[in-house]
């Protein structure tokens, strides 16, 4: 039994490495083409089928997805536009609950008020993944990748709240307004609490503990698994635990992280995250004849109809949501309008497009229980597990695949105040050289006198300032010289493939050691993404 579900694992990921890498070829969104592929390969004959269960989503897929979005989160950028992120984290996750059980309960026949919300709280949150994946490769502006991102980080948690009181009324059958809106601000706050708690413990471990490379990304891996199962313990928000805890120690890694552990860590998060993600976008296409098997009373054309009502519908409210409330507070605020910089209609509408589900909705909605409490069947189950795919399905697919052209259409540029990355790093690359020369000149006078090497240090380090402040300019410069720059990068690139070459011709003579060439040959791939980094 052990041996058949690891060899579908292995299967899976096999399979998946082979759909990215023809997404890539095709230039499709991975999230994308997985769960359309999922989907097609589900419809093959003789295909088994696949039971996604939900307590393996939220305990062994959503912990490390959350921490790893929240440990490449800029603290300054969320806090900076905190309050559009509030809106559409909170505001909009509540609204578009409020307007789908409206809307569900007097369209669905013996569809409740209750299970409307419940419904709700299951579609209402956007996918982090999807959307910046999708966004990674076309020129969206900062601030919109930074909204997106920061909103995703917390609407799971708000969205998972308003169904934890839904499935209760449903369960119980009572609902107080009063009281709900209480635990509510009590579940998200202690789960921050809990959150920073285990975080400062962590810190202290990596801090004046003996810790090494190997131990310190082990326990990075470890970390959002505590902060999660710890605040589900108690009935706290685990999503708002890992975010609040993964935010606090991405801003404090430069104090508990070495260089070694940095670099090791990186590389393994980025491994791990991307076979859970490949894993589970893979096995939303898969859940479909699960999904269909249990319709029920339903025929196949009234579950569509009413699953595309409800998916228009989740469309158009974020849509109309973001328009009013990213202006009516800079009518009414002086202080709004002197803080953020008008984001204009263009902003808004892609932020406002580019609300796709994914993986939180389909875990929610499939840890529905079976019966309720006194042992008859949950209503409406089956009908909800199929509305939230096909929410899931359209928005990925339409939503997904159209993004790219609406910001090609819409012509979005960046605003005038803001800087590329590329001119921040030559800056703050500058001053560190300035600041290194300085010290140098201070401190270490007789050391340069009678030093040669530490002599030809201070040189190169004149001659970096000199280099970068040229650079600085250009990046500051018009076409042309732009142009000169790029083939710059160029002839740099020839260069460095060049000297791979030169390497291969050692290796094959064996007059040096291979680890002496391993790191000369790992030096030349660092130099090839700063110059590949450049060229685009």
């Amino acid at each position: 039994m052990i041996h058949e579900k690891l060899l579908l694992i292995l299967s899976l990921l096999f399979v998946v490495f082979l759909l990215v890498m023809l997404g890539e070829k095709l230039r499709i969104s991975y999230p994308i083409f997985l769960v359309v592929s999922g989907l097609v390969i589900s419809l093959i004959p003789g295909i088994p089928s696949i039971n996604l269960d939900p307590e393996l989503v939220f305990i062994i897929f959503l912990p490390p997805l959350l921490y790893e979005a929240a440990w490449y989160t800029s603290w300054n950028d969320f806090w900076k536009w905190r309050r559009p992120i509030s809106v559409l984290a909170f505001g909009l996750v509540i609204f578009t609950s409020g307007i789908v059980a409206v809307v569900a309960s007097s369209m669905i026949p013996g569809f409740t008020l209750a299970l409307g919300f419940l419904l709700g709280g299951i579609i209402s949150p956007p996918d982090a993944v999807a959307a910046t994946s999708v966004l990674k490769g076309v020129r969206a502006p900062k601030r919109v990748l930074t909204i997106l991102e920061g909103e995703s980080l917390v609407n799971d948690a708000s969205s998972l709240i308003v169904f934890r009181f839904a499935l209760a009324a449903v369960m119980s059958g009572t609902f107080v307004l009063q009281q709900a809106a209480a635990d509510f601000f009590i579940v998200t706050f202690m789960g921050v609490v809990t959150g920073l708690i285990i975080a400062h413990v962590m810190y202290a471990i990596h801090r004046w503990m003996p810790t090494n490379a190997s131990i310190d990304t082990a326990l990075t891996l470890m970390t959002p698994y505590l902060m999660y199962i710890a605040a589900e313990e108690f009935h706290y928000s685990g999503v708002m635990a890992v975010v609040s805890g993964g935010l606090f120690l991405s801003f404090r890694s430069h104090e508990i992280l070495n260089f070694r552990s940095r670099i090791q860590a990186s590389s393994v998060w980025s491994t791990v995250i991307f076979m859970l993600n490949g894993i589970v976008f893979i096995l939303i296409g898969l859940e479909l004849p699960v999904i269909v098997s249990t319709l029920g009373e339903y025929s196949m054309m009234q579950a569509i109809q009413y699953a595309l009502i409800i998916t228009a519908l989740t469309i158009i409210i974020r849509i109309l949501w973001v328009f009013p409330t990213s202006f009516i507070p800079r009518w009414l605020s002086p202080r709004i309008r002197n803080s953020e910089p008008s984001p204009g209609w263009r902003g808004i509408f892609l932020i406002g497009w580019a609300g796709m589900r994914g993986v939180v909705s389909l875990a929610s909605a499939l840890s529905i229980p079976l019966t309720l409490a006194g042992g008859e069947a949950f209503p409406q189950r089956n009908l909800i597990l199929f509305i939230t795919f096909v929410v899931i399905l359209v928005t990925l697919v339409l939503q997904g695949l159209s993004l790219p052209f609406i910001i090609k259409w819409l012509k979005i540029e960046e605003s005038q105040d803001f800087i590329s990355e590329e001119e921040q790093e030559t800056a703050v690359r500058l001053h560190m050289m300035q600041a290194a020369l300085k010290r140098l000149d201070e401190k270490y006078v007789p050391e340069l006198r009678e030093n040669e090497l530490v002599d030809n240090m201070k040189k190169q380090l004149q001659s970096n300032i000199a280099l970068f402040n040229q650079k600085l300019e250009s990046l500051e410069c018009d076409e042309t010289e732009t142009n000169e720059r790029t083939l710059y990068n160029r002839v740099l690139k020839d260069i460095i493939s060049v000297q791979r070459k030169e390497l291969q011709r050692l290796r094959k003579q064996h007059l040096f050691e291979d680890d002496v060439l391993r790191r000369q040959e790992a030096r030349l791939d660092l130099d090839e993404a700063k110059i590949s980094y450049n060229i685009r």
